[in-house]
């Protein structure tokens, strides 16, 4: 698998697919900048301040609000001078080969003109330590009722949204209902279709990738909690967004008023879904397979409810950032 074109570099203009010419182009930028680096020697200039050089990775998985919560990163772009990347992967692996794993972390760490930068894209997460790279990435994320989630990318297979009505999707055509598909025994709404979101944070190693892994259930809870700064779930979005305003506000600066009183350009829905039934959601729930994925998503929404509570407070039923709450004394030697 290779990444293509390298990267689809995305100054404040909404995800598109590229045609050929778009594709060479691409391709022909990405040369001359790394030449130029090659040609300047980038260990002899000097380094960027702290926070111009920080890259934030959103490692997004399908359908749990990503393409809204991305089009918010396009929307400040512009306003808070940061750049949007796209990593569009072939097919939409999620699985890198090892040398396009090394040409992403040589680009994502050396390729000073997209600093800062925001990378999204449905990817595993990689670790970047394992690369001898100084300087690591911040990684957030958004995780999704197993479920719920499903459902959603069933009918977004055959319907699409409303972010893109005209693009023909793969299942367009079928209009079989989810709960028919339960009923029927079909393989788009198997159990082993709810294996996703251990498998993007379990990351690279083969054994994330293995239905049912106990092993990699428990690397996707290690990585969320050590190598994420902060995992939101779609049901509290709004909180996600305020908790990264307040964290990183050289990116998110004005993303929780735009979230809230926006022109709401960024709200993508699914088409035509339907509810499934207690008796299709019953069945699911039976299998370990959705027994192992709801274990992470439950551990994913504690832990994001645990730094919720120690960030916001509520108020006549609004959320309100919390001070900071910690200062600095007793400062030896003394400054005469």
């Amino acid at each position: 698998m290779q990444i293509k074109d390298k990267m689809h570099v995305c100054r404040c203009k909404h995800d598109h697919v590229l045609s050929p010419a778009e594709r060479t182009m691409a391709r022909h930028e990405v040369r001359e900048v790394e030449q130029r680096r090659t040609r300047d020697g980038l260990r002899d200039s000097p380094a960027l301040p702290e926070i111009e050089d920080l890259i934030i990775i959103y490692n997004r998985v399908p359908k749990t609000a990503s393409t809204s919560f991305t089009n918010i990163a396009y929307d400040l772009c512009g306003k808070n001078r940061f750049h949007v990347l796209h990593i569009n992967t072939t097919k939409n692996n999620p699985v890198m080969s090892l040398q396009d794993q090394m040409r992403f972390v040589r680009n994502v760490t050396s390729w000073r003109e997209m600093k800062p930068g925001f990378y999204h894209g449905h990817v595993a997460y990689l670790d970047f330590t394992k690369f001898g790279v100084k300087g690591k990435p911040v990684y957030i994320n958004i995780v999704r009722d197993p479920i719920e989630r499903l459902v959603s990318y069933y009918y977004f297979l055959r319907f699409g949204d409303d972010y893109r009505p005209g693009l023909r999707r793969r299942k367009q055509g079928d209009k079989k209902t989810f709960d028919e598909c339960m009923s029927s025994g079909g393989t788009d709404c198997a159990p082993e279709k709810l294996w996703l979101q251990i498998p993007f944070f379990c990351g690279h190693y083969s054994e994330c990738w293995n239905v049912g892994s106990r092993w990699a259930l428990e690397q996707a809870k290690y990585n969320l909690v050590n190598e994420y700064l902060l995992v939101g779930v779609t049901e509290e979005l709004e909180d996600f967004i305020m908790m990264l305003e307040a964290a990183l506000p050289r990116f998110f600066r004005g993303a929780t008023e735009l979230y809230r009183t926006g022109k709401k350009s960024h709200l993508r829905k699914t088409s035509e879904k339907k509810p499934p039934t207690k008796e299709s959601i019953s069945k699911l729930q039976q299998s370990h397979i959705w027994k192992m994925e709801n274990e992470f998503y439950e551990f994913a929404l504690e832990q994001f409810q645990f730094v919720r509570a120690h960030s916001v407070r509520e108020k006549d039923g609004e959320l309100y950032l919390l001070a900071q709450n910690f200062f600095y004394e007793k400062i030896y030697p003394k400054v005469n």
